[in-house]
Order: structure tokens, then C-alpha cells, then sequence
């Protein structure tokens, strides 16, 4: 009898840890940090079709966004994008001659290498989708690394804060490429 009441014992226990162990991983994963899949062209040369990177949930609700921080958002109901903030809150953004202005001061993008052959058409913030001529507050302009070929604040206008998931920076898959990806970089 003691031996089966051990067993018993035993199995309460590791179902106990397991239990514990869900309940921890769903928290862990639903409010502070979670994978993502980058998906298409859209941030290269920085990131790739199908790199593997965590989002860091809570990092935007001790600190406000920093121009060039990488932040993944909710594009829509089904899909989430990854794109870097150009553009804060209050802030006019242009592009003319493939250089970035912020309030008219033109502003060196210091993840573009000498070697990173990018092209960005001209564009007026005014311009865009809801004719704003400033970033709204509670707003960040995004913009893909590949401004080529890629869905951004220049189609959707500036996201709204409540619809950013997170800033992600660490690239865990593919292995030979897992680093720490800076802001400016």
C-alpha cells in the first residue's frame, strides 16, 4: 500500500510541476517576451526572409520608442509587421534625394552601410494617408530597411502605440547569424 501511495504521491507532484511549467510559459509568452518568423524582403539587408527573432513585450511600457528601434506591430487582425521607427511623436518626416529629414534636419540612417545600396522615392509626411504634418502623439512613423519593397507607414500611415507588440533585437535562428541587432545598426 505505502508503495502505491508513493506513486500516486509522485505523479501528483510532477503533474503539479508541469502545470506550474504551462503556466509560467503562458505567461512568459503572452505579457513579456515571444518569437517571431520575419516573413519577405522587407528588412533587408538587416533582417531576413525567415529569421527567427523574440519580441520584447514590456520594454515600451517602462520607456517610449527611440528613433531606429526595430519594432514588430499589428498590421492587421491575422498579421504582424516588423519594421524600424523613423518617425516619434510630434516629429515632420521626408525623404528627398534618398535622405531622411526629421523636422527639415536631415538625419544619417546609420544601419545603412556604405556597401547597402537603398532607395527610398521622395515622400512628404503630409503626403501620405491621413495628411498629418506632424507623427500624432501616441504614433511612430515605421519604415521597412528594404524602402523598396516594403509596407510601411508610407501606405498605412504612422501605427499607433496601443498597436505595437513590442521591440525586438535579439536574432536567435539561423544559428550562424544569432546576434544582438543594435538600433543604429
Amino acid at each position: 500500500m505505502g508503495k502505491q501511495k508513493e506513486k500516486k504521491n509522485e505523479w501528483l507532484d510532477w503533474l503539479k510541476a508541469l502545470l506550474i511549467a504551462f503556466g509560467l510559459a503562458f505567461i512568459v509568452r503572452t505579457f513579456l517576451f515571444a518569437p517571431i518568423v520575419v516573413d519577405g524582403p522587407s528588412m533587408l539587408p538587416t533582417l531576413h526572409d525567415r529569421d527567427q527573432m523574440i519580441i520584447n513585450k514590456i520594454s515600451y511600457r517602462f520607456s517610449d520608442p527611440e528613433r531606429f528601434d526595430i519594432v514588430v506591430f499589428h498590421a492587421s487582425e491575422q498579421k504582424d509587421f516588423i519594421k524600424r521607427v523613423i518617425g516619434l511623436p510630434g516629429e515632420q518626416v521626408a525623404v528627398r534625394d534618398n535622405v531622411l529629414y526629421i523636422n527639415d534636419e536631415p538625419v544619417e540612417e546609420p544601419f545603412w552601410t556604405d556597401q547597402t545600396e537603398m532607395y527610398t522615392d521622395d515622400f512628404e509626411l503630409e503626403e501620405l494617408p491621413g495628411g498629418y504634418e506632424t507623427v500624432p502623439e501616441g504614433h511612430v512613423f515605421v519604415l521597412g530597411d528594404n524602402r523598396s519593397n516594403s509596407t510601411d507607414s508610407r501606405i498605412l500611415g504612422p501605427i499607433p502605440m496601443d498597436q505595437v507588440v513590442g521591440k525586438t533585437s535579439l536574432r536567435y535562428w539561423p544559428f550562424d547569424r544569432i546576434d544582438i541587432i543594435n538600433s543604429g545598426e
